[in-house]
């Protein structure tokens, strides 16, 4: 092709904000007269990529990568000299003549795709579309959302974008590279999306890449139809809202990773625009190291079922090693984001978001569930949470997760530090001992006893006003008896007496107690456990878990009391120390 004039090169140059253009892939602060970012280049752990915005020229003090916007938008995109140079032109108003030899392979693309946009934008607005309507309206979205967020519709008809493409002058080869269309056994192409909602995918520059499609008709499938990859659309690596967000994920340094389109548009209506979806497929290793460069917190939002405390722990294995500090939030139980919008509102999405715990301390607690009373059963608590903490990049903050760890599992600090020690060099294969020694100098009820007190807590979160039928004072040698929860339960029913509002006991906890017992009440929430409909079977459930303690009390005093007549009076018949034991357990009672 003809070579784009110097002037023309300079005046894009002049006109690009290289701040803006890298602090679409890369969270930027200022630094003196520059900025500083993680290099998108390479992985690290401490800042050292820098933009000079006065010089408009971009360096990594570790790798040594260095460019102007030409050679960044290159580099993070895999385009040519060319394509970067009129993808700036055009963000920047210059235009670049073409000549005719130039084959414009990713723009014809991109071209394409929004084309087929406009099309499906309009098919949204036809008689046909009453249905998909419908639909819509049902999942909360009106007018002005579907506006927003370019919500179309995919005409049920094999070929209407087809044709619709070929009308418009994009050749069906080029829509079938796009992953528009598909080729047809005897020839010819037809539509991939058919009768289906349809989400334009979009890179961080706001340029459709590709379509996410939700199904209509009953019994279509899959629900979800994604576009195949092309040369600019890459799973593992985009996300659905992406343009959107950026500019919240870099004010807030936090992004909130949702498993859908409804669920990204729910949360974005609800306030929390930092929100992002994947796209058809689970967190990769790419999607993390996109995520690192643009913020430091990731809130993963999961439904409260056990598949999706699965899937919060499979993303934890990928999100860890890149150094994201990582929460989970669990929906209330068949919820989603929309319909907890349509039901709650707002506010009641955005606690959520806001009151998620940190997601290893609910992978600690679902490895410690089921008790940790026998050495067998604390090394299995914690070879399933080990494997977790190896990944964790920074040596301190690994300390201080193997340390918690060894708290719920009422485990000796040393051997499970030392676990994870080898596991972190073994790159998370080494494995717990068969058996691990309880905490010395920690005294802990056994796995009866936490199970019963672990429910009396979460009866008093659901239902905060069956506080009144909770007996403290009954309960006080109990809890001497159990340091971890010793502080739990009597800052629970304070803050249940002052707040009377399940979310806002969460929110007065954070004031009452420390970070350790404050994680195992968050990890309380996320756990399974009964569902008490109503305070008064909450209120219930206290008294029964209070009258099952004082039985066991009357058992272990009259056992006592066995072992002391026994030694006292071996003399005595069986029969009568039974009277004995009857009379003086009768008297304490």
């Amino acid at each position: 092709m003809a070579r784009i004039p110097e002037e023309t090169l300079q005046a894009i140059r002049d006109r690009t904000d290289l701040v803006d253009l890298v602090g679409r892939h890369v969270a930027l602060k200022k630094a003196g007269r520059s900025y500083k970012g993680l290099c998108p280049f390479h992985t690290e752990k401490t800042p050292s990529f820098t933009v000079n915005p006065e010089r408009g020229v971009y360096h990594c003090f570790g790798c040594g990568e260095s460019g102007n916007a030409f050679a960044f938008l290159m580099r993070v995109e895999g385009v040519t000299f060319v394509e970067a140079a009129r993808a700036l032109a055009a963000a920047a108003g210059i235009e670049i003549p073409r000549d005719g030899q130039d084959g414009g392979q990713l723009e014809r693309l991109l071209e394409a795709n929004a084309a087929a946009q406009r099309f499906f934008r309009a098919a949204l607005e036809s008689a046909a579309a009453r249905a998909a309507r419908e639909y819509l309206a049902r999942r909360g979205l009106d007018a002005e959302a579907i506006e927003r967020f370019g919500v179309g519709y995919a005409p049920p008809g094999w070929d209407e974008l087809a044709s619709a493409l070929r009308r418009a002058g994009i050749p069906s080869a080029l829509a079938e590279r796009a992953g528009l269309l598909r080729e047809r056994a005897g020839g010819g192409h037809y539509d991939l999306l058919r009768d289906r909602v349809t989400f334009p995918i979009q890179d961080a520059r706001g340029r459709i890449v590709a379509f996410g499609g939700r199904a209509l008709a009953a019994g279509q499938e899959p629900k979800y139809l994604n576009s195949p990859e092309s040369p600019v659309f890459r799973k593992r690596e985009a996300f659905y809202g992406l343009p959107h967000a950026l500019e919240p994920i870099r004010r807030r340094d936090r992004v909130v990773v949702a498993e859908g389109y409804f669920d990204r548009i729910a949360l974005h209506r609800a306030g929390v625009e930092e929100a992002l979806a994947t796209c058809g497929t689970a967190l990769s290793e790419e999607h993390a190291r996109a995520l690192r460069r643009r913020a430091r917190q990731v809130v993963l939002l999961f439904d409260g079922d056990a598949a999706g405390r699965r899937a919060a722990l499979r993303a934890l294995e990928v999100l860890l090693p890149a150094g994201l500090r990582v929460r989970a939030a669990a929906l209330p139980a068949g919820e989603d984001p929309d319909s907890l919008l349509a039901r709650a509102g707002a506010d009641a999405l955005r606690a959520v978001v806001e009151e998620a715990a940190p997601g290893l301390d609910l992978a600690i607690a679902l490895a410690t569930a089921e008790g940790c009373a026998t050495p067998e059963q604390r090394a299995d608590a914690v070879a399933k949470v080990v494997p977790l903490l190896a990944k964790v990049p920074d040596p301190t903050e690994r300390t201080a997760w193997a340390q918690r760890l060894a708290l719920a599992a009422s485990a000796r600090e040393a051997d499970v530090e030392a676990t994870v020690r080898a596991a972190a060099r073994e790159g998370g294969r080494a494995e717990a001992p068969a058996a691990l020694a309880p905490r010395a100098a920690d005294p802990q009820p056994d796995g009866a006893e936490e199970r019963h007190l672990g429910r009396l807590v979460q009866a008093l979160l659901q239902h905060p006003s069956a506080v009144e039928a909770l007996d403290e004072p009954a309960l006080a040698p109990v809890l001497e008896a159990a340091p971890r929860w010793r502080e739990i339960v009597p800052a629970v029913a304070a803050a249940c007496r002052a707040q009377r509002a399940g979310r806002d006991v969460l929110a007065a906890l954070e004031a009452r107690l420390a970070a350790e017992p404050l994680a195992r009440v968050h990890a309380l929430v996320a756990a399974d456990g009964p569902v008490y409909e109503d305070a008064e079977r909450a209120a219930r459930a206290l008294r029964d878990i209070a009258a099952w303690f004082e039985r066991r009390r009357r058992k272990a005093h009259q056992r006592a009391l066995t072992e002391a007549l026994r030694a006292s009076a071996p003399e005595e018949s069986v029969h009568l120390l039974g009277r004995k034991i009857g009379i003086e357990a009768a008297r304490q009672a």
